[in-house]
């Protein structure tokens, strides 16, 4: 099962333990994250089910590629960290 993590700033508003998921893609590790912590879910995506510009998403290390569809493969081993981006200058 693939293991998906928020950041402890995430946290401060919504709670959000680590959990093991199932899940050939982000979107579907995610959108299984959401069966058990439906709050999370408006946090980290926009009405239109992407990921929110001041959201991150890192797969194995590596930001995901795909931040409108969450295709990217996710392994049975995989790790995703979900966290806010910083901006600005």
């Amino acid at each position: 099962m693939a293991t998906v993590a928020f950041t402890h700033t995430l946290q401060r508003h919504v709670a959000c333990p680590t959990v093991e998921v199932n899940g050939a893609t982000v979107r579907e590790a995610l959108e299984a994250v959401w069966k058990v912590n439906p709050l999370a879910r408006g946090y980290v995506l926009d009405e239109q089910g992407e990921l929110r510009k001041h959201m991150a998403v890192f797969l194995d290390g590596r930001m995901i590629r795909d931040r409108a569809g969450l295709t990217d493969a996710v392994r049975p081993d995989s790790k995703l960290y979900v966290m806010q981006a910083l901006s600005g200058g």
